[in-house]
């Protein structure tokens, strides 16, 4: 009898074991889906201010010309 209960800890210590590593796949997944979009927010914010720049230079261009 003890060598069926010391089996059926060991198949529910397996099983938890399982469940956990699951779980911590899971929520790496999510970490690194949620650090892609946060590089793809800075990415983009970079862009945007790359552009107001080259906006700012040309028109500064245009008026050094018209002067």
């Amino acid at each position: 009898m003890k060598k069926v209960f010391m089996s059926a800890a060991v198949v529910a210590m397996m099983f938890a074991a399982v469940a956990c590593g699951n779980n911590n796949s899971k929520k790496a997944e999510e970490a690194a889906e949620e650090q892609q979009e946060v590089v793809a927010e800075k990415v983009e914010e970079a862009c945007e201010a790359v552009e107001n720049a080259a906006e700012e230079v040309a028109e500064a261009a245009k008026e050094a010309v018209n002067n």
